[in-house]
Order: C-alpha cells, then sequence, then structure tokens
C-alpha cells in the first residue's frame, strides 16, 4: 500500500484532473484507490459531483484527531458516481491551518488518520492545497510518495523549484521515507516550442523522474469534471483517457 502526495506550488496546475483520473486508471486496472480531498477549495470534491458539503469529511475526522479523540476517516468516504472512494474536503478546512498550529505532534496528524486505512486500499491519493501550508505538510509527511503535476510553462517551473526547497526541508526533518515519484507535465502540447523547452529543462535537473507520458492539451479532461465525472466515464475515447490509462501504467511500473 502506498499513500501519494499529489502536491506543486501552483494552483492551475493539474493536480485535481491528475488525482481524478490516475485514480480511475488504476481502478479499470484493477486497483483499489482512496481519493484524500486535502484543499479547501474542494475542487477535487466538486469535480466528482459532490456540490453540497457532506455533514462527515476530512475536516470532521481532523477535528476528533485535535481533540484526542479517536477518529475514522472511513465513515467519511463518499462512493462518487465515477464509483471512486472520497474522503472529501470542508471549506472549514482553511481554518484547520490555524488549528493544527497549536497541536503536539501537528505534522503527524494525517499519518494518524489514515493508519487506519491502509489496508483497505492499494493506493491513497491526496489532492493538496497549491501552497505550503499544515495541510500540505501533514500531507507530505504521511507520503511514501509525492507526485508532481505542472504545465509546460516557465511559471509552473519557477513554483516547481520553490516546492523543492519544502520537499527537501520535509524529507530531512519529518518524513526520510518519501520519494519524489516523478513529474507529469500537463496542458502538454508537442507543436510548442516552450513546451519542449520545459519539458528539456525538466529531464536535464531531474532525468527519469520526468514522467514519458505527457497530458496533451484536451477539452474532454474540463468537460468530464463539469459532469461530475472522471475521464473513462465520460469519454473513454478521448486522447485524455488515453494519456492517463498511459499515465497509469507507467506509474506502476515506476513503483
Amino acid at each position: 500500500m502506498s499513500v501519494i502526495s499529489i502536491a506543486i506550488q501552483k494552483g492551475g496546475s493539474g493536480k485535481t484532473t491528475t488525482a481524478i483520473n490516475l485514480a480511475a486508471a488504476l481502478k479499470k486496472l484493477g486497483k483499489n484507490v482512496l481519493l484524500v480531498d486535502a484543499d479547501p477549495q474542494a475542487n477535487l470534491s466538486q469535480s466528482l459531483g459532490i456540490l453540497e458539503e457532506p455533514e462527515q469529511n476530512l475536516f470532521t475526522e481532523l477535528k476528533k484527531e485535535i481533540a484526542g479523540e479517536n477518529s475514522n476517516i472511513q465513515q467519511s468516504v463518499i462512493i462518487t458516481k465515477s464509483g471512486l472512494p472520497l474522503v472529501p474536503s470542508s471549506i472549514e478546512l482553511a481554518g484547520a491551518e490555524l488549528e493544527l498550529v497549536s497541536v503536539y505532534g501537528r505534522e503527524q496528524v494525517f499519518t494518524w488518520m489514515l493508519e487506519l486505512v491502509k489496508d483497505k486500499y492499494d493506493f491513497i491519493l491526496i489532492d493538496c492545497p497549491p501552497a505550503i501550508g499544515m495541510l500540505t505538510v501533514n500531507a507530505l509527511t504521511a507520503s511514501d510518495f509525492v507526485l508532481m503535476p505542472l504545465q509546460a510553462e516557465f511559471l509552473p517551473l519557477k513554483g516547481l523549484r520553490s516546492f523543492m526547497v519544502h520537499y527537501k526541508s520535509i524529507k530531512g526533518k519529518l518524513n526520510k521515507r518519501i520519494e519524489i515519484l516523478g513529474f507529469l507535465l500537463t496542458r502538454y502540447d508537442e507543436r510548442k516550442s516552450m513546451n519542449r523547452q520545459v519539458l528539456h529543462s525538466l529531464e536535464e535537473e531531474f532525468g527519469e523522474k520526468v514522467f514519458h507520458t505527457h497530458i496533451r492539451s484536451n477539452i474532454q479532461l474540463a468537460k468530464a469534471q463539469e459532469a461530475g465525472l472522471d475521464i473513462f466515464s465520460y469519454d473513454k475515447q478521448s486522447n485524455g483517457a488515453q494519456d492517463y490509462m498511459k499515465m497509469a501504467e507507467e506509474f506502476l511500473q515506476k513503483l
């Protein structure tokens, strides 16, 4: 069983799209996957059709853990219309950053919560907020790997380098076992010279850690999320479906 944080210090990088469609591809490959929405903006929950905030969610379990009560994250799992199990987010998670500051072992809270469900799933994928706060630190501390999606442009590349400083600090001080699973280029267009340049820069800096699969620009990916579905449920013939299936196969090889 592996816990994987999908994280990067930049919004609009394809984190949520990757979380949903990697989980769906792994499910098609026979794996049992749990999605955890750790972002107060709840993009992952909403993109899977959860438009009303459920009574039980990641925040309610976090509150129990902070209060010293025994949380049971499995009670908050919802089966979405794509058939993917999800621990939904809550807008109140934004306040959890402050609440966690005074908690003993505050970086370990996600680790304690996920311990109870580790034997139920092959993979737990955590969709992190696009910033380094206590929620992202908790996710990375609980994870075996981090997967970093980014657009093939220069600003996201800058955000990635900034994120790497935090990653190294967390690996050094809080979670020695965490490894980089890989960097995934999203909204990729082979015809654009900037996209090719960013790919070249990444490969020069990180070598084999860069996924050979790139997620091409594909409007069907956005339409699927609008419909509250993964790309395979929405349009299994699309480039988006082909790319995420190929990416999932490469993901399993990397592990």
